[in-house]
């Protein structure tokens, strides 16, 4: 019990590590938004929490968290990895629920999708009354200033309501829905090597 539960640690740390190294390979979308980057941290959460499962997977995006506060700090007392752990785990946990009662290329793909959703619905609650208040708090900043910021990328956000419909849901439900596909589309080929692996692992 002791030998599997450090072998699982030990892909999770490997694969929060990959995770963390995909957050360098980030770029903006301006006109969705001028504050979030998209990068492909949560593909090694989703893939290696099919493999691992839930344990496995808030182990994963814990390591990729610690180590970028380790390496690059934060710039947001905490609230951007905060909202980064919720967001993953809302994005990873439907899916790998789903997909333990599914076990079909169909039942991750249905699980995927949940997980897309899920996440997109957290991110609006997260980012009006987490993420951007504590923002306006940290740097003396106000609504209105936010929303003339967004309008500078997008003329079409005038207002809160307006910043959810055009920027943070479809900048969300576009990153998750990317990673979600690459998920789909490359677990199957990537599991078999990692769970050799794992079984070479406990064959020592």
């Amino acid at each position: 019990m002791e030998k599997q539960k450090l072998r699982r640690l030990t892909m999770a740390a490997l694969c929060g590590a990959v995770a963390f190294v995909l957050m360098y390979f980030s770029f903006s979308v301006p006109v969705l938004s001028p504050f979030a980057e998209f990068d492909l941290s949560a593909l090694p959460e989703l893939i290696g929490g099919f493999i691992l499962g839930p344990v496995g997977a808030i182990e994963i995006i814990t390591v990729k968290i610690v180590l970028k506060l380790l390496f690059k700090g934060s710039s947001s007392l905490l609230t951007g990895e905060l909202i980064n752990f919720i967001l993953s785990l809302a994005h990873v946990m439907p899916a790998l629920y789903y997909y333990r009662k599914h076990r079909t290329k169909k039942g991750a793909a249905i699980g995927l999708a949940l997980g897309t959703v899920s996440c997109v619905v957290v991110s609006v609650f997260a980012n009006i009354y987490v993420t951007f208040p504590i923002f306006i708090w940290l740097y003396g900043m106000n609504w209105d200033q936010i929303i003339s910021m967004c309008t500078a990328v997008n003329p079409w956000i005038t207002s809160i309501p307006t910043m959810v419909a055009f920027s943070i849901v479809p900048f969300n439900l576009l990153a998750r829905s990317v990673t979600s596909l690459l998920a789909l589309l490359l677990y199957k080929k990537l599991s078999v090597p990692i769970k050799k692996l794992i079984q070479k692992q406990e064959e020592m």
